[in-house]
């Protein structure tokens, strides 16, 4: 039995604190006014999480984040199925649903300008240490200048950002067409797939959850992240620099990005 869609074991998170939603705006809402107040996220935690990736050893608080709106029809399956005994069919049920995460170092309510890192999930970089991209270093590089940094901050792990927003089978189609010479964007599209449709709306309620109107910088090299973001009114960022993970497998995968307008420089590709 899955404890996110359990009655009881639901009410007793909500009850202790551990189980609550959020509005678009980033306030916090109590469970039966959620569907009333426009997009929502249901959170779960904090949870202590040790980590240990590379060299790297850090403990943070892990936050589990949902789409109320998503969270709710599974759950309207999940009491069909409960009655019709389906237990079998729950473990579908349960990866239907895109779970992002929060990572936080430090403590938020003391923030004044926190580092933060949205990271969109890659299988093959994160898990398998692929070097087809930087995604994997750059995770690893992105939660240690956190632990180092005085003022703490957070990861937000987008979970259904694979391969840019198309999916781990798409990607992996991508993967045959550059090893036939074309890039990563040429690839998408004789797919008939966008360059990048990626939704950095979740991104943008967890910051205003966490991080309120404080100012806060961003890890990163994209700064169409940047303007997705401040088109949700979130404006008091500064971009930072984030490159690491440069190899000869990747090179011409991160000249494509920076076509594409990533603010790399010749200098940072040749970094080894």
């Amino acid at each position: 039995m899955f404890t996110y869609i359990d009655p009881s074991v639901r009410k007793r998170l909500e009850a202790q604190g551990k189980l609550f939603q959020i509005d678009g705006d980033g306030k916090r809402v109590a469970p039966e006014l959620a569907a009333t107040r426009g997009p929502a996220i249901s959170l779960l935690g904090p949870i202590p999480l040790p980590l240990k990736l590379c060299e790297l050893e850090v403990t943070v608080d892990w936050y589990a984040c949902v789409r109320r709106t998503e969270l709710g029809k599974l759950e309207e399956i999940a009491d069909e199925l409960r009655a019709q005994q389906g237990q079998a069919l729950f473990a579908t049920l349960a990866s239907s649903m895109a779970v992002n995460s929060v990572l936080i170092v430090g403590d938020p309510t003391a923030w004044r300008n926190p580092l933060v890192r949205v990271h969109s999930s890659c299988l093959t970089g994160d898990v398998f240490g692929s070097e087809r991209c930087e995604c994997g270093p750059q995770l690893a590089a992105a939660l240690d200048k956190i632990r180092q940094d005085d003022e703490g901050g957070m990861v937000i792990y987008m979970s259904g950002h694979e391969g840019r927003g198309i999916g781990l089978w798409a990607k992996a189609a991508t993967y045959l067409l550059q090893d036939g010479g074309e890039d990563t964007y040429q690839a998408n599209r004789s797919l008939g797939l966008p360059d990048d449709s990626r939704d950095f709306s979740d991104a943008g309620t967890l910051l205003k959850y966490f991080v309120k109107d404080r100012p806060f910088r961003l890890l990163t090299n994209n700064p169409k992240k940047v303007s997705d973001l401040e088109k949700m009114g979130i404006t008091n960022i500064t971009r930072i620099k984030h490159v690491t993970g440069v190899t000869d497998a990747n090179r011409r995968y991160l000249n494509a990005k920076k076509g594409w307008g990533h603010a790399l420089t010749p200098e940072d590709l040749d970094t080894p």
